[in-house]
């Protein structure tokens, strides 16, 4: 198959932004002005094209990622359109680990907000260039100064604006960019036309002021443009645009634009820059991996290159099957090609290939490299797999998701669709890795658990409406953990007869506190010459397993650094079970005779409210055992941030309304474990 596309001609990107931003309508309108749809879906009327789920569309908010492709001026434009809930992180986290760019939405009435924290930092952690789109200039408190200012203070970025606004609030016109000087405005029906003119009286001053500062910004990173900007040398667009480019790519700076998309403003302007400073897959690093035996290997984004892909969404499609979304590296893959998938060691046969639009699709017959593309026919693969052809195995960088933090006890509502619901269930956590299910070891109750309440709001009204699985739930239950609070030194010695044979080991362990969130470190002092590395190995087997279930509550074990000071066997009666049953008992006394404490979820809360309601909602923090953090001016009043447990914050929405008569509104995302109060 003929390449239509160069690779330097395509954009792999992401969409993102705390939730009401705008993601979505912006992504409407690109979709309008690159032709690929005829009509503007809109949010709020439920009729957004990327917004496709009934939960969706219900809710007005997007639950899960959506892809599409575009054009723009000979440019092909992957896009995932990702949801700015906390509860649905998970699809931010995917799609970042196999984007090239990102582009992030601000609310120009708000700035920088809590979900645009995480992301931002989720966007570093995968070093992804991004652009900065600062949407409804329209609205009622819109400020473009303090949302670039935003940038710089909560997000430690290095934003450079290349616009600035004409006008804001009602009075918002269009745009003037810094790069060429010039003014620009949307006209027609739906903002399709563009008019460039000269910038009006009233704005030629602070469009001067800007376009030096972005200049002096350019010159600080850029030899080539210190010395034409000390020398008073003429400087082209074409030299602007080349070292914005640059700078932009290497993570050195964010180019800042604004806008409506709901009035249709300005989104032309961000297509020029996505194309314009945005990476296309030969401009970032060489994809990197490992072999089997973990020596490292790697693949140029080159269609000769070796095949290989990563898996980063599978989903259940009541029309086709199981839907694994990959994003291609290297290579090119052709329908009823087989396949190895690298991380189970399993091999694959793709039976189509299909290029998505939302939950729409067109069948391809290949798919190369720098496509995401959805294919149908993987059994074994997963979120996170790498697949590669037979012949050239590498193993990519695995995706890392956060753990839930809220459960429900779930049960089907007539015993005979048990099945169906542990089916159905099954279906849902392969598609969404911070969905987990588990059996209570006390209880026997069947558990789902996730990322907040809406989360498995979503997941019980999908288990209804897309499997018909009618069910009963429990109460939200929060997830708990549990560690140790001091140093305890612990030992036990199995010395049991089973039947007719004898078990014997003995083991020593020291465990300690480790930092919170450090996660489990494990040493071993003990260095007798000879001993059997296998009973030592089972000595790690049994504490890791012990480790799954803790003392207080059956909760799940964390941050210990554990020891093994002293192991002793006997030959003849020692055996790999008896070192497992014997470091297990050792976990289990440590933390029965030691201060073990139960750790929940504590949450960032970040809360708008007016002069007249602070002191109360103040005081219904403290009461909720939560601590005030900050507070200072906001455009709705007053923006309190406040950490709180979240076993403290079921029903809090209802909650606020009460208190500040509907005029008060929050948004909340997952901060650290602490202990219980």
């Amino acid at each position: 198959m003929k390449r239509n596309h160069p690779l330097d001609q395509i954009r792999n990107i992401g969409i993102m932004a705390h939730i009401d931003a705008g993601k979505t309508t912006t992504t409407e309108r690109i979709l309008y002005f690159t032709g690929l749809t005829h009509k503007i879906g809109e949010v709020h009327e439920g009729s957004a094209v990327m917004d496709w789920m009934t939960q969706e569309q219900e809710r007005g908010i997007t639950i899960t990622s959506a892809a599409t492709t575009c054009h723009w001026h000979d440019f092909k434009i992957n896009i995932i359109d990702t949801p700015g809930h906390v509860d649905f992180t998970v699809e931010v986290e995917r799609s970042l680990r196999i984007l090239d760019g990102a582009i992030f939405l601000l609310d120009a009435k708000e700035g920088v907000e809590a979900q645009t924290e995480a992301v931002w930092h989720q966007a570093e952690h995968y070093n992804v260039p991004r652009l900065v789109f600062i949407n409804k200039m329209d609205v009622i408190g819109a400020d473009f100064n303090d949302s670039l200012e935003s940038i710089r203070t909560r997000l430690k970025g290095n934003p450079i604006a290349l616009q600035i606004p004409m006008g804001c609030e009602k009075d918002f016109e269009g745009v003037i960019s810094l790069i060429d000087m010039k003014a620009y405005y949307n006209t027609g029906d739906n903002g399709e036309i563009i008019t460039k003119s000269e910038i009006p009286e009233p704005y030629i001053q602070e469009a001067k002021d800007n376009r030096l500062k972005l200049l002096e910004t350019l010159s600080e990173y850029d030899d080539e443009m210190m010395m034409l900007y000390l020398e008073s040398e003429l400087i082209s667009e074409e030299i602007i645009v080349k070292t914005l480019r640059r700078l932009t790519l290497e993570n050195i700076l964010t180019p800042v634009l604004c806008g409506s998309a709901y009035k249709n403003k300005g989104v032309q302007l961000l297509l020029d820059s996505i194309i314009n400073f945005l990476p296309s897959p030969m401009d970032r690093p060489v994809i990197s991996g490992h072999q089997k035996d973990g020596e490292p290997s790697s693949r140029d984004a080159d269609d000769q290159a070796p095949f290989s892909a990563l898996i980063f969404k599978v989903m259940s499609d009541p029309y086709v099957g199981r839907l694994s979304y990959m994003r291609v590296y290297s290579g090119k893959i052709s329908v009823g090609n087989a396949l190895l998938n690298t991380t189970k060691g399993k091999k694959e046969r793709l039976s189509k290939i299909l290029q998505m639009h939302a939950n729409n699709r067109t069948e391809i017959e290949e798919a190369l490299t720098g496509d995401i593309v959805a294919v149908i026919g993987l059994k074994f693969s997963t979120t996170g797999d790498t697949l590669t052809d037979m012949n050239h195995p590498i193993i990519f960088e695995a995706i890392e998701f956060p753990e839930p933090v809220i459960s429900r006890a779930v049960e089907p509502k007539t015993p005979g669709d048990f099945e169906k619901m542990e089916d159905a269930l099954k279906r849902l956590t392969e598609e969404d890795p911070t969905l987990t299910t588990y059996n209570h070891p006390e209880t026997g109750q069947k558990l789902i658990s996730g990322m907040g309440e809406l989360h498995l709001e979503v997941i019980l009204d999908r288990l209804e409406r897309e499997f018909n699985v009618k069910v009963n739930t429990g109460k939200p239950q929060v997830t708990y953990k549990e560690t140790l609070q001091s140093s305890i030194t612990v030992d036990y010695e199995l010395n049991n007869q089973a039947g007719n044979q004898v078990l014997y080991a003995y083991v020593k362990l020291m465990i300690k506190p480790n930092a919170r969130g450090q996660g489990h470190t494990f040493e071993c002092t003990f260095k007798e010459r000879n001993f059997p590395k296998a009973f030592i190995d089972a000595t790690y087997f049994g504490i890791k397993q012990s480790l799954q279930s803790g003392f207080l509550g059956g909760y799940e074990v964390v941050d210990l650094h554990i020891n093994i000071l002293d192991l002793h066997m006997k030959d003849d009666v020692s055996t790999d079970i008896a070192f497992m049953t014997s470091a297990s008992r050792c976990i289990t006394k440590a933390l029965k005779e030691g201060q073990s404490v139960l750790l929940e979820p504590i949450f960032n809360v970040d809360i708008h409210v007016s002069d007249s309601y602070i002191g109360d909602v103040i005081d219904d923090i403290n009461k909720r055992n939560g601590n005030i953090l900050d507070m200072k001016p906001s455009h709705t009043g007053n923006l309190v941030k406040a950490s709180v447990p979240l076993s403290k914050l079921f029903g809090y929405a209802t909650t606020l309304r009460s208190i500040t008569h509907g005029h008060g509104y929050y948004s909340m995302m997952f901060s650290h474990y602490d202990e219980t109060k």
